[in-house]
């Protein structure tokens, strides 16, 4: 990988300036705000994993992505017997994604449900943000892969693996 160092002429002397990096975390915002729609991974009653598209809120400051689903739907199910799950994030612009894999629970406040309410649901939702069939997401992320060569954050070479972050628990 050749990397393009910036130059500063200071009097007569060249100075290299070493080069910023990466942020995994600033780059994993990037990409999940570029690609806009995520896929929610749950395990299904055999361990088997079961994929579907969220529309999914910003990342916020501690790391949690909120969602919403049905009470009775098959993701609130699964996650009420095994709360491990994982998000994936594809921005196609660039060909970079972000992972993250954590626990999610299920969350009933009405005050959260209603902070977190897109009118665009309300067809989805018979009585909005204070019915029952209404259900918030929470996923506290534990870790995050990141693999975005445009930002500087290569896979390895000979794994292909990702970059990785723990994230607190």
């Amino acid at each position: 990988m050749r990397i393009a160092l910036p130059f500063a002429l200071a009097g007569s002397l060249l100075l290299a300036q070493a080069p910023k990096s990466p942020d995994p975390m600033a780059a994993a915002r990037e990409i999940m705000a570029a690609a806009r729609y995520c896929s929610l991974v749950t395990l299904d009653r055999r361990g088997a994993p079961d994929a579907r598209v969220m529309d999914a809120f910003p990342m916020e400051a501690d790391g949690s992505v909120w969602m919403a689903t049905k009470a009775g739907s098959r993701k609130a199910l699964q996650i009420r017997r095994d709360r491990r799950v994982t998000l994936l994030y594809f921005e196609t612009a660039t060909e970079s994604y972000a992972t993250l894999a954590g626990t999610a629970r299920l969350v009933t406040d009405p005050a959260e449900k209603a902070k977190r309410w897109k009118d665009k649901w309300a067809p989805f939702y018979g009585d909005g943000p204070r019915g029952a069939d209404y259900l918030l997401i929470q996923v506290r992320p534990t870790r995050l892969e990141v693999s975005s060569p445009a930002r500087g954050l290569d896979n390895d070479p000979v794994t292909w693996k990702a970059v990785t972050v723990a994230l607190g628990k």
